[in-house]
């Protein structure tokens, strides 16, 4: 397989198996849970292509873009993320993440995404449907990225 510089391989590759596929979650979440979008990027195919509820995005450029964007809007971002399914070059899962708004009103976000991956193991294609729940600030779940070794699912 060739690559250029900006699409260095990102394994686990595809066909996954469960363990692969248990990483390929761990990865993303603890990308996302950097909250930096060039980092992020990264793990797509230059040509990537997103919904993110009502938004289409195209490009990692775009990419980047979106995250600045979103990061900026949701402060004090946490992630969790969990395997649903997997087959092939694709996987299934089901997250939650919270945030506050610039107003101090905190969020739980909760979601599914499909996505599919080129051989090199880059996401090629992200879709995702997401619901927002306003909390008080006690109800808070997520204080931070997973601690190491933690393999807990996501709380309902």
């Amino acid at each position: 397989m060739t690559t250029s510089p900006t699409e260095e391989p990102r394994p686990p590759f595809p066909p996954f198996d469960e363990e692969s596929a248990r990483a390929k979650v761990l990865a993303a979440e603890n990308a996302w849970n950097t909250r930096d979008p060039e980092k992020v990027a990264l793990a797509y195919t230059v040509d990537t292509v997103w919904r993110n509820r009502d938004e289409w995005v195209t490009g990692r450029q775009e990419v980047v873009d979106f995250l600045t964007r979103k990061w900026e809007r949701e402060r004090d971002y946490v992630l969790r993320k969990s395997l649903w399914t997997y087959g092939g070059h694709r996987i299934a899962v089901r997250f939650q993440y919270e945030c506050r708004d610039a107003a101090g009103q905190w969020w739980r976000c909760y979601g599914n995404e499909n996505w599919e991956f080129a051989d090199n193991g880059l996401m090629a294609r992200r879709e995702a449907s997401i619901n927002d729940v306003r909390i008080a600030e006690e109800e808070r779940r997520l204080h931070g990225p997973r601690p190491d070794g933690d393999t807990s699912e996501i709380p309902i």
